[in-house]
């Protein structure tokens, strides 16, 4: 199959609208493309309507559930996307080469690790080093650092990432944690049946509850760890989780029906590329130090 691709595209498009057409193929629809563009609905719309009249060529097939790629358009977004993984290249290497403590520093952490152990870090930091302009973007989600999402990752997990630089901040337990009013029903009558809050992924009485404890059963099941403590705190059930937050959640004392186990590590990543830039490895010490301090918070 043969394509018509005029030759002024070499002269029409610039980097601005390649950016636009990709955008709005991976997104599939325009609103998509302008929240990840930053830009007005409309403006997209009339971007795309503008190149396409420059070029002379559909890029896209207006569909009622969204805009569908046509094959010149799919060769145009590839080779944005492929300028796209240069541009980040040459922007990492250009930042990684950095060795001033200014300007903007982005960095990503799960939320709820974010009051506890961080924020004095942030505090810390902030402090001693003035000129940075930290930018804390709280996520549970993981982060395309290739893609400068930020510049710096804490994450919970067993290895830091195959392209990224890494260490390790800190090993973790979980444990079974309760109200106390649960905790007393336990302890009075071990036989009773112990009601139990699981996440969604792993939606069973965790492994490990000794034989003491039979009857233990799952009474609810969510997709979130903020809501499971608000469930636990009102007394209705058990809940398994990092001892670092158990112990830290008011309202919840730990329970002996599950010993404390081993939990995926808490990492401090980066690209490599930024690995030894002065902001990065400024702001690494310090949760190195911050994290060894309080070891004691996140194992039995």
């Amino acid at each position: 199959m043969s394509l018509h691709v005029p030759h002024a595209i070499v002269h029409v498009m610039e980097w601005g609208d390649l950016k636009m057409v990709l955008a709005v193929v991976r997104a599939g629809t325009l609103a998509g493309a302008s929240e990840t563009l930053g830009v007005n609905y409309t403006t997209v719309a009339r971007r795309i309507s503008r190149i396409e009249t420059a070029l002379g060529e559909r890029l896209f097939d207006r569909l009622p559930y969204g805009y569908h790629p046509t094959d010149a358009c799919q060769i145009v977004a590839d080779h944005a996307a492929r300028m796209e993984v240069e541009q980040n290249a040459l922007l990492r290497s250009l930042q990684g080469q950095d060795q001033s403590l200014t300007g903007p520093l982005v960095i990503t952490a799960p939320q709820l690790l974010i009051g506890p152990h961080i924020s004095p870090v942030l505090d810390r930091f902030t402090q001693m080093h003035p000129d940075v302009s930290l930018h804390l973007r709280a996520s549970n989600e993981l982060l395309d650092l290739s893609k400068r999402q930020a510049d710096l990752a804490i994450r919970i997990s067993r290895t830091p990432g195959d392209s990224l630089m890494g260490v390790r901040l800190c090993e973790q337990h979980t444990a079974s944690f309760a109200a106390p009013e649960v905790a007393d029903r336990i302890a009075n009558d071990p036989q009773a049946p112990i009601d139990w809050i699981v996440y969604e992924q792993a939606p069973t009485v965790p492994k490990g509850v000794p034989d003491a404890y039979p009857k233990s059963r799952v009474r609810l099941v969510f997709d979130d760890m903020a809501a499971m403590i608000g469930a636990a705190q009102a007394g209705l059930g058990v809940l398994r989780t990092p001892m670092f937050l158990g112990r830290a959640t008011v309202g919840l004392v730990q329970v002996p029906v599950l010993p404390p186990q081993s939990y995926a590590d808490i990492w401090v990543v980066a690209h490599r590329d930024l690995w030894h830039a002065a902001k990065v490895k400024a702001f690494r010490q310090e949760l190195v130090q911050g994290f060894k301090a309080n070891r004691a918070c996140f194992v039995a």
